[in-house]
């Protein structure tokens, strides 16, 4: 069930970095650092405040994040989040060729880049996923950086509209 964006505004900071700490894979360190900044007057703020954080963290915090992402197609180390986003995308239902395609290419991808391939896979197909992968195996680092974070950035929008919405007080959640 989604909270009201008026009564995480008014929340303490453990109740706000509990509430919106898994938004970002594993980094509730991004609520953490947005809590100050409250409050927010719409959803859409919120997550510009989140993925400003994330931008302004610096390029350590940026790696840390995109590591802290599954591979696509796996069944190892999901979270809730991102279970349920992979299984939207039929990824939990990979016949044999295609969970071998997917391990090849989340390995050369891991090798070239140091970090998993990260893509909002809502409203994508298995087809259109494995056409981005080789499409960005050809990109440079700090290109294929910027991407995972605008990637990061789209999931989240997601996941942030599922678990806040705006509204006064006492409206309906």
């Amino acid at each position: 069930m989604a909270v009201r964006l008026s009564d995480l505004n008014a929340c303490p900071r453990p109740e706000f970095v509990a509430t919106l700490g898994a938004i970002f894979e594993s980094s509730p360190w991004v609520a953490e650092a947005v809590y100050p900044r409250r409050p927010f007057a719409s959803v859409g703020d919120l997550h510009r405040a989140m993925t400003g954080a994330v931008r302004d963290a610096g390029v350590g915090a940026q790696l840390a994040l995109i590591r802290a992402h599954p591979d696509l197609g796996t069944r190892l180390r999901l979270g809730a989040a991102s279970a349920a986003e992979q299984s939207g995308a039929g990824l939990d239902r990979l016949d044999p060729d295609e969970l071998a395609r997917f391990t090849e290419l989340n390995r050369r991808y891991r090798e070239r880049f140091g970090f998993p391939f990260i893509i909002a896979v809502r409203g994508t197909s298995r087809a259109s996923i494995l056409e981005a992968f080789e499409r960005r195996l050809q990109h440079d680092a700090p290109a294929e950086v910027a991407q995972a974070l605008d990637e990061i950035g789209a999931i989240t929008r997601f996941r942030l509209e599922e678990a806040v919405v705006d509204g006064p007080p006492g409206g309906p959640a």
